[in-house]
């Protein structure tokens, strides 16, 4: 069996429905602990701006302070839309490299049961060759996404592959130059060889959407807006609420910036979804279950 040299799973394993862990549980994966330097400077900065308030403008008088919270409140409005946008739209590239990995699972048992049912029980060689080839083709395709050097064991061989630029193409070419001797061989017919290349095709189709993905990020302007938006919005909170609220401004500010960040900081985390951020796909655990999956087939 192909294993890998170090096994880790990213993905949080958890159970939905308990909401007394998620309450009162902190997890080194939570937004609060990334954000809670740029919070306590908040803090500090709504502070001062209270104390001035207080001390020296005495702005409650102003007429323009009084209609700021009007639009705050329509701006707010404006950002919670764009920041709706902004998590729908990094959670649909998430769920898609999902989907492609799931395609990969089953693709790579209907290759395997197909090589099963063509390849003769007494044929061990190229048994091997499928299964080891298969297996690694996964692993090598989870390492690319991850622009990392493959960290698994290779018979010799598959030694060749190692050093390539695009592992992943190199795998799937011997796999189907093998398929190809195989019909010169006359130990697989044209038809066969055609439903072979049709599952080995869909590893190319998978390879490709998984690039598309990862090569092709949130648009940069788009990125930067959102993020100043945020910025400013907070900062400005202060200047609207200090009158009304007096300290408790301090609280606010931290409070709506958490909230807006966060969303901010979920979709940077899961809008690239091969890495090794604790809400990625759990690729490590899915080329274990197709090293097992070929395995047992073959």
């Amino acid at each position: 069996m192909l294993a890998s040299r170090y096994l880790c799973l990213v993905m949080h394993i958890y159970q939905p429905k308990d909401w007394f862990t998620f309450i009162f549980k902190v997890h080194k994966s939570e937004t609060f602990q990334k954000l809670i330097p740029m919070m306590a400077l908040i803090a500090l900065y709504t502070w001062g701006v209270v104390y001035v308030e207080y001390e020296w403008w005495h702005w409650d008088q102003d007429p323009f302070v009084k209609h700021l919270t009007t639009v705050q409140t329509l701006l707010g409005f404006v950002l919670s839309l764009l920041l709706v946008f902004r998590t729908n739209t990094a959670y649909d590239r998430w769920w898609e490299g999902r989907k492609l990995w799931g395609n990969l699972v089953n693709n790579s048992r209907t290759l395997s049961l197909k090589l099963n049912a063509i390849l003769p029980a007494e044929d061990s060689i190229n048994r091997r060759y499928f299964q080891k080839g298969i297996a690694l083709y996964a692993h090598s395709l989870k390492q690319h996404l991850r622009s990392k050097e493959m960290e698994v064991e290779l018979d010799e061989e598959w030694t060749g592959v190692m050093g390539q630029h695009h592992i992943p193409n190199q795998i799937a070419k011997r796999l189907i130059q093998k398929i190809f001797d195989l019909q010169r061989e006359g130990k697989i017919n044209g038809f066969e060889l055609q439903s072979l290349q049709t599952e080995l095709n869909e590893f190319q189709n998978i390879c490709g959407g998984c690039e598309r993905i990862r090569n092709t990020p949130i648009p940069f302007s788009y990125n930067v807006f959102v993020k100043k938006f945020i910025f400013f919005y907070v900062m400005t909170l202060p200047f609207g609420y200090a009158v009304e609220l007096h300290w408790l401004c301090i609280g606010l500010s931290c409070i709506v910036f958490y909230a807006l960040a966060s969303l901010e900081v979920i979709a940077e985390e899961i809008e690239d979804p091969f890495g090794n951020d604790s809400n990625d796909i759990p690729t490590d655990r899915i080329c274990e279950t197709i090293d097992h999956n070929v395995l047992t087939i073959l």
